[in-house]
């Protein structure tokens, strides 16, 4: 059998050429070796300009390839050049698995090529035949493996699809929608967190003060779509079956996914991020990352910094601060200053206005805070209340109440005595960033005695409420979180109208004796009548 040793695989194809029949070429090489070079047909219909052909052209090549992988027909080792290889002194079967080696790396390099297409179909197609590769790689491996040290792993291929997936030019949300199916798998997505690391640090090494959006995005992406497992019983899905010493293989380990997971994420958030990823990010941090990693506190320097950044950024950044603070016993001496300097009008337009209240309700709920501390954020509250929304209202008057009730030695914000001679000035200072000096304690709630007047009436209603000994019961106000105008409209307006009674005493006599009327009425016409 005699070998080409050249064939131009051109990226034009000629409009003449017939077109060929795929399956049965494929058919033939597998099934004699002396139609070896038919292969360069198959990747030349590859480098086809039309989207059917690049995909038809992929499955023939995920047929052929795997099937050369597990027959074991493909070069193992280091792998030579292959004009030295075929006129070296090599034997017919070497040169034929040298020969297909090398044509199965120029498959793989025109497929890594695709996954810059720009349809999705033609880069879903060529991602679903490499990672068979990586699949057959892994139980067949190409190189000689050191069984005391390695696992038979194809790392390398997984590299190079994560480095080709993470572009920096071409969002890839679609195509790593699709990737997450592999990442199912306990192997892949171990092997794919530290592929992500190497590249996150290789490309940003090179960017430290550039924000790249498009690529950074695509890092957020494929990261956000790893979902780790929670018990080490769970590790079950391999797509690699070792055939020994499996249990010392980090793939099989909780711990070892964790360092990676945790290493994953350091590495990609101490490089800048552009606004909108830091908020992306803090949103899923608290749930999503932070019980995933091995030293949660790793993640104080980024918190910290993310909550003195202010506005939305800020509000974020509390979810992660709580975890750390009530669970890792995070020390963080100025957190309720900056947390009381976060109130201000624009809280209440906030998209993420529910779970800020949520967590400062969380955070101001222990009864061993001071006086005079609930006391300023009671009436920064007040002060606020002023000019916030109907629906920000129904949510800061039960919290101020709640704060009363918890602290009742903030009580003097509800009675204030006063001289009638003495000026009515509130010594409340709203500039003040610390709660120590704004003098809360020497003011009074008379903002709440303001709103008794608000055009709602549902404001009004609970404003009423402290004119009255509060409950010892706190009132609920998850449900009034998420409430929105559009839903306070709908509900005015669904509401039933009551009758309203007009009298006290009904009428019962007030037509009584009107049958009569209408002959009196006609006596009267025929007496005009008669008068004319």
């Amino acid at each position: 059998m005699a070998l080409t040793e050249k064939r131009n695989v051109s990226s034009k194809l000629n409009p003449k050429r017939p077109k060929i029949d795929i399956e049965s070429i494929v058919e033939g090489i597998l099934g004699s070796r002396k139609r070896a070079n038919d292969v360069f047909d198959i990747l030349e219909s590859l480098r086809s300009a039309k989207e059917k052909d690049v995909i038809s052209a992929a499955s023939a090549c995920s047929k052929l390839f795997s099937t050369l992988l597990e027959r074991k027909d493909l070069f193992i080792g280091k792998l030579p050049d292959e004009d030295e290889a075929l006129n070296g002194d090599y034997s017919a079967e070497e040169k034929y698995h040298i020969f297909m080696r090398h044509r199965y790396n120029s498959c793989v390099e025109m497929l890594l090529e695709y996954l810059h297409h720009e349809v999705h179909e033609v880069k879903e197609s060529v991602l679903s035949c490499l990672m068979k590769f990586a699949a057959a790689e892994g139980q067949h491996p190409l190189e000689d493996m050191d069984w005391s040290e390695h696992y038979s792993f194809p790392r390398q291929l997984i590299q190079l699809v994560v480095d080709n997936i993470l572009s920096k030019t071409t969002d890839n949300s679609l195509l790593i929608s699709k990737f997450q199916e592999y990442l199912e798998m306990e192997d892949v997505r171990y092997y794919v967190m530290s592929s992500i690391r190497v590249n996150v640090s290789a490309v940003m090494e090179k960017n430290k003060e550039v924000l790249l959006h498009v690529y950074q995005n695509n890092v957020f992406t494929l990261m956000s779509s790893i979902n780790m497992p929670s018990q080490e019983s769970e590790l079950t899905n391999f797509m690699v079956k070792q055939e020994a010493k499996l249990e010392d293989w980090k793939a099989t380990k909780l711990s070892d996914h964790k360092r990676g997971f945790e290493k994953m994420w350091l590495g990609f958030l101490k490089y800048k991020l552009p606004v909108s990823m830091y908020k992306k990010v803090l949103v899923i941090l608290h749930d999503a990352v932070l019980p995933h990693m091995i030293k949660p506190t790793l993640m104080i320097d980024f918190l910290t910094a993310a909550y003195d950044v202010g506005g939305a950024i800020s509000l974020l950044a509390l979810n992660g601060l709580f975890v750390l603070i009530h669970q890792h016993n995070l020390d963080y001496p100025d957190f309720y200053r900056k947390l009381y300097n976060l109130l201000e009008p624009s809280v209440f337009h906030a998209k993420y206005r529910a779970r800020f209240f949520h967590l400062v309700n969380l955070f101001l709920s222990s009864s061993h805070l001071p006086v005079y501390l609930v006391a300023a954020f009671a009436k920064r509250l007040a002060r606020l209340a002023l000019t916030a929304p109907p629906t920000a209202l129904l949510i800061v008057l039960p919290f101020i109440y709640n704060l009363i009730r918890r602290h009742p030695s903030c009580r003097v914000l509800i009675h204030k005595p006063t001289a009638e001679d003495e000026a009515l000035e509130d010594p409340y200072v709203m500039d003040e960033e610390d709660p120590v000096h704004c003098c809360a304690l020497e003011s009074s709630l008379w903002e709440i005695k303001t709103l008794q007047k608000h055009y709602h009436p549902d404001v009004a209603k609970a404003a009423m409420l402290i004119n009255t000994p509060l409950p010892v019961q706190e009132d609920d106000i998850s449900e009034v979180l998420e409430i929105t105008t559009h839903e306070l409209m709908e509900r005015d307006l669904k509401s039933e109208t009551k009758s309203v009674p007009l009298e006290f005493e009904t009428a019962t006599e007030l037509l009584r004796g009107c049958l009569a009327w209408p002959v009196h009425l006609q006596v009267c016409i025929n007496q005009s009548r008669s008068e004319i």
